[in-house]
Order: C-alpha cells, then sequence, then structure tokens
C-alpha cells in the first residue's frame, strides 16, 4: 500500500499543480525524500504526512489514506490474496476500510487524482472475490460491490460517463448479489446524476424514481431520491407527478434523520435540503430552491465544502437568485 499511496500523493500534487521539489520547498522537506515517498520506496512519517495533508488541503484525508493500514492490516491482505480460500473477515475490514479513506479523500482532492490507483485496487479485490471461499466471502462481496460502485463515481464526477455507466451496471449486478438494497439504490442514483450532468431531464426521472423505489435503500436514500426524481419530472413539464414526489420526500424527513449507511455517509439534514433545492429549481419556485440551497452548502462539513461535487449545486443557487 505504500506504492498506492505514493500513487495518490502523486496524482494529488499535479491537481494541485505542484512539482515534487515545489512542494518539497514548501514544506521545508529534502526533495530526494519526498520523491522516495511519492514512488513508493519510502514510509512517510506522520508528521511528513500531516505537513502534505496542510499543503493540499485535504482536510485530514490524506492523513486517514496513509493510516487506514497497519502493519498487521498489510500482513492479513497480502495473505488473502496469496490464499484465497483462507478469507478472514479482518482482511475483509481492512479493504473496506481501505476504500472508506478513499471516499473521503475524493471529498478533499476530487476524483481525477483517484482513477488510477482506485482502479488498481479494483482489479486487487476482483481476483480476490473470484478465488475467494469460504464465510467472509459475502461480506468481500458487498465490499467489492462498493468499490465498483465508487469507481463508477469517480468516473461520473470527472465526466467519463461511458466508463462510468459501466461501472455502474456492474455496480447493480453485485449489490443484488450481495442482497444490498442500499448499495443497489446509490448505483442507481449515481446513474441519475450522470444524466443530470448530460442535461437528460426523463433519465434523471428514471434513474432517481428506480432508485427510490428499490428495496432496502435507507429512508435518507430514498428522500433525496424522492425530491431527485421530481426535479426530472418537472423539467419535463409533469408538474404533477414532481409535486408528488416532492410529498413523499417530505413524508421521509423525519425516518431520514437516522443514521445514513455508511457507503452513503454524506445523506445528512443538511445534504438533504442540496435535493429539495434542485427540485423546486425544476418547479422555478426559485425563493424556495435559493433558501434549500444555500442553507445545504452551509451547512456542508468543512471537509466537502470545495469538493467538485458541490459546483453542480453552487451554479444551482445562482440560478435561482438570477431568476427570482
Amino acid at each position: 500500500m505504500t506504492a498506492q499511496f505514493g500513487d495518490q500523493l502523486r496524482r494529488a500534487l499535479k491537481a494541485r499543480g505542484l512539482s515534487i521539489r515545489e512542494a518539497a520547498r514548501r514544506l521545508s522537506y529534502d526533495p530526494a525524500y519526498l520523491n522516495r515517498v511519492v514512488n513508493g520506496r519510502q514510509i512517510p512519517s506522520p508528521y511528513l504526512v500531516d505537513r502534505l495533508d496542510h499543503l493540499l488541503g485535504a482536510e485530514g484525508a490524506l492523513v486517514t489514506v496513509a493510516a487506514s493500514l497497519t502493519p498487521d492490516d498489510r500482513g492479513r491482505i497480502s495473505r488473502a490474496i496469496a490464499r484465497p480460500a483462507r478469507l478472514d473477515r479482518q482482511a475483509v475490514d481492512a479493504l473496506a476500510g481501505v476504500l472508506a479513506a478513499l471516499r473521503r479523500l475524493d471529498d478533499a482532492i476530487g476524483a481525477t487524482p483517484l482513477i488510477h490507483p482506485t482502479e488498481v485496487q479494483l482489479l486487487t479485490v476482483k481476483q480476490l472475490l473470484r478465488d475467494a471461499r469460504g464465510p467472509h466471502r459475502h461480506a468481500l462481496l458487498g465490499v467489492v460491490a462498493e468499490y465498483v460502485q465508487f469507481t463508477g463515481w469517480l468516473h461520473a464526477s470527472a465526466g467519463n460517463y461511458v466508463e462510468a455507466s459501466i461501472h455502474l451496471h456492474d455496480a447493480v449486478d453485485l449489490a443484488d448479489e450481495a442482497e444490498d438494497g442500499t448499495l443497489a439504490a446509490q448505483a442507481l442514483n449515481f446513474r441519475g446524476y450522470i444524466a443530470r450532468r448530460q442535461g437528460r431531464p426523463t433519465a434523471v426521472a428514471r434513474w432517481f424514481e428506480f432508485a427510490y423505489r428499490t428495496p432496502g435503500a435507507h429512508a435518507a436514500q430514498r428522500m433525496g431520491d424522492a425530491a431527485q426524481a421530481a426535479q426530472g419530472y418537472a423539467q419535463t413539464g409533469d408538474r404533477e407527478t414532481a409535486k408528488r414526489l416532492l410529498g413523499e420526500a417530505a413524508g421521509l424527513m423525519d425516518a431520514a434523520r437516522e443514521q445514513p449507511p455508511g457507503t452513503a455517509y454524506w445523506l445528512t439534514p443538511e445534504f438533504q435540503r442540496l435535493s429539495l433545492g434542485l427540485a423546486h429549481l425544476g418547479m422555478a419556485e426559485y425563493g424556495i430552491a435559493a433558501d434549500h440551497l444555500r442553507a445545504g452548502l452551509s451547512g456542508l462539513p468543512t471537509e466537502q465544502r470545495h469538493a467538485d461535487w458541490t459546483a453542480e449545486y453552487r451554479t444551482a443557487l445562482r440560478d435561482a437568485k438570477r431568476a427570482r
């Protein structure tokens, strides 16, 4: 994982327009030492990781990635890959921890620097799933489904819609095999996100309604999906269906306040206001839309406030303000 951390760091530096030499100068570090870290030949000290995190504005995410695997975790994963028939739960949990850290890093540095290292890890976990045996394979299946889904999200966020759609199609199949409705609903939700980015309101309505009606979806997911489906219907001119879905979203508000699933950790009450804002914008209710979008953006956690995906909501807020 040292090499993977170095790869992620290299891409994060590139995304910020920083060379290794310039980063070393700003950190008052030896460029040769930092070069070894970037190239996976040197384990970075906790102090260096913390300094890099501040330099890149990662809000703690880089620290989380660096600390996501203990030496014991690395050993468990290596043994699982070498002997898949002996897969244990600790190895599965370690892989899930790496994925959780990557998700947080996406919030901090954006999707593009993470695509390649995530795809490399995805190949590893897919191979492990193919060869795994025993009672912990089912738990691994859920982790692999989420890895595929996250890879699809990264491509969607970066505008690689064909690659994203392929991964998300596979993610739904894997989620179904794992009997995990939350993962299936989230993959369908991301298909709706792609349709919205492409300006296809009929597809927006379709995919978000599919996600909304997925058996096993969490109430927080269903609330957001109903609101976003309402936006799609409103943009097609079907205001009656849009109003009905908005009413159903409102009916889920109390249940949606429960802790969301870890695979959709961002679905806080504040985030839900962003989805409501898009729905009201689609219905040309500009004042209500602006209020929801403003409150949603200001209520995001610090590490999410400047994430790439917030640009869509900032644009929507500007549009709502201009049209009111």
